[in-house]
């Protein structure tokens, strides 16, 4: 997936990926799609509602040697 923008929030605990992508987000336009890599396992939910009530898509989602990857477009 071609994504717009990679944020690395990998080692960061709960609420930090969240703090950053929301940050990563404001600086994209609408349409945009944001890479998001994470190993915090609390971050698939919370990235996952976080995208749902910010009105953005989840367009993917995927987890590779503990390694969380979610490709979320920006509304």
């Amino acid at each position: 997936m071609n994504a717009a923008k990679v944020l690395d929030v990998k080692g960061l605990a709960c609420p930090m990926p969240i703090v950053k992508t929301k940050k990563a987000m404001q600086e994209l336009e609408s349409g945009d799609i944001l890479e998001v890599q994470a190993t915090d396992q609390g971050a698939k939910s919370d990235l996952t509602a976080w995208t749902k009530s910010g009105g953005h898509e989840l367009m993917q989602e995927t987890e590779e040697n503990g390694v969380l990857t979610f490709w979320i477009k920006k509304e």
